[in-house]
């Protein structure tokens, strides 16, 4: 039954190995593997280099999250059920979907548009603001700050407070990435990233004081 429910994700994770295989003698033996938000080359390397990318990206992902609740001490990641699995479903197809666009963006050695992949990871935080309120106290997965992983109530609260954060964050990402120049849209994903993981822990610490004190 385990292995039923592994198999598309073994399948979503090797189909960027599939494509590298696909377009490998094509590619030259220098690749272009980074940009910057510009979209503009800015790194090179080997292109056995892109074997180790499309492994650090979807196949890691799919191991720590296969691994986390096993090790996990307070088991409760394997009382979240079906809830963890979406969420491990979505964020390996997530990577995997990230490395073939990488991988493609290597074979044209070119990005038409970087806002794509801000408007994907923008996507994404607002996946992971809907489930945010569902994650429960573990020491791998969520807002893991002292305060949080001292009181559950703690961590129900800023969860409950980053599902929004994230949601709304994300949001506004996704919409500057379609209506706002590059330069601009860039600088706002930065922002709200760092704004959206620093509430929380700010949160958390006073959450942690005031029910201290109550």
């Amino acid at each position: 039954m385990r292995l039923k429910k592994e198999l598309p994700l073994i399948v979503i994770v090797l189909i960027p190995f599939i494509y590298l295989s696909y377009i490998w003698n094509s590619l030259p033996d220098t690749v272009p593997v980074h940009w910057n938000f510009k979209g503009e080359i800015d790194g090179w390397g080997k292109k056995s280099t892109l074997i180790l990318i499309i492994f650090l990206i979807p196949v890691l992902n799919y191991i720590i999250f296969s691994v986390v609740p096993l090790i996990d001490p307070k088991k409760k990641l394997q009382t979240m059920g079906n809830k963890f699995y979406n969420l491990k479903f979505l964020m390996v197809l997530f990577m995997s979907g990230l490395a073939l666009f990488i991988l493609y963006s290597v074979k044209e050695q070119s990005i038409t548009n970087p806002s794509i992949i801000i408007l994907a990871i923008g996507l994404l935080y607002m996946l992971l603001g809907n489930y945010m309120k569902t994650i429960k106290a573990n020491y791998f997965i969520g807002i893991r700050t002292p305060w949080t992983l001292e009181n559950e109530t703690v961590w129900k609260n800023t969860h409950h407070l980053s599902g929004k954060l994230w949601f709304i964050g994300g949001l506004i990402i996704v919409i500057s990435s379609l209506i706002a120049s590059k330069d601009i849209n860039s600088k706002l994903f930065i922002f709200i990233t760092i704004i959206i993981t620093a509430i929380p822990i700010i949160f958390s610490y006073l959450e942690y004081k005031k029910l201290n004190k109550s």
